[in-house]
C-alpha cells in the first residue's frame, strides 16, 4: 500500500493485525517483565542463601542475560519471517515465550535440586530473551507491511505503547496474587502464579 488513502476493508484488516500485533506484544513483555519484579524472591529459590546479596546478583545477572541474546533473536526470527512469513514466527515466539515462562514457574527450588535449578532458569531466560528480541522486530514489521506508507510510524506506534504496558500489567498481576494471599504463601508457592498465568 503505497498510498495513504486505504479502503474501509484495508482499515479493518489493518485494525486487525495491530491488534493481533499488539496483544502478543503486551503479552511477550509481560512474561519477560514478571522475572526482574520478582527477582528477590527468585534469588531465594533458585540460588544458594548461604549469601543472599550474590544470589540476588545472580538473579539480575539471569534477568539481563535475557536482554543480552534479544538481539539474536531478532536475527534468527526476523530472517525465518522472511522465509516462512511473519504470522507463523510471531506465533512461534509466543509459544516459546509462554511456555519458558510457564516452565520457569514449575522449576524446583535449589534445595531440591541445587546448581541444576539456576542453569534451568537461565537457560529458560535465553529462550525468553530469543522470543523477545523475534518478536517485538517482528510484530513491528507485520504492522509496518499492512500500514500505508504515509502512516507506517503512526500505525506501528501502538507496538512500542503494548510492550510498555506489559510491564504493568506484570506488576498488577503480581499485585492482585500477592494481595489474594499470606505474605508466607505468596513467597513460599504463590509467586509462581504469574509465571503459570503465561500458560
Amino acid at each position: 500500500m503505497e498510498s495513504s488513502a486505504i479502503t474501509k476493508e484495508e482499515k479493518k484488516k489493518l485494525w486487525s493485525v495491530i491488534g493481533a500485533s499488539s496483544v502478543g506484544t503486551l503479552i511477550e513483555w509481560y512474561d519477560f517483565y514478571i522475572f526482574g519484579s520478582l527477582a528477590a524472591i527468585l534469588a531465594t529459590k533458585f540460588f544458594p542463601d548461604t549469601n543472599p546479596t550474590a544470589a540476588f546478583l545472580a538473579v539480575l545477572g539471569t534477568f539481563a542475560a535475557g536482554f543480552i541474546v534479544r538481539p539474536f533473536g531478532a536475527l534468527v526470527f526476523g530472517h525465518l519471517g522472511d522465509k516462512v512469513g511473519r504470522k507463523y514466527t510471531f506465533l512461534l515466539t509466543l509459544v516459546l515465550m509462554g511456555g519458558s515462562t510457564f516452565a520457569i514457574g514449575l522449576v524446583p527450588s535449589y534445595d531440591s535440586i541445587g546448581m541444576f535449578a539456576p542453569i534451568i532458569v537461565l537457560t529458560l531466560r535465553l529462550v525468553q530473551g530469543l522470543a523477545l528480541g523475534g518478536e517485538y522486530g517482528g510484530a513491528a514489521t507485520y504492522v509496518a507491511e499492512h500500514a500505508p506508507a504515509a502512516k507506517r510510524g503512526y500505525y506501528t506506534s501502538f507496538i512500542q505503547t503494548t510492550a510498555t504496558l506489559g510491564l504493568f500489567v506484570s506488576l498488577g498481576v503480581i499485585l492482585i496474587v500477592r494481595q489474594s494471599m499470606s505474605s508466607d504463601a505468596f513467597t513460599e508457592w504463590g509467586w509462581r502464579i504469574p509465571f503459570l498465568l503465561s500458560v
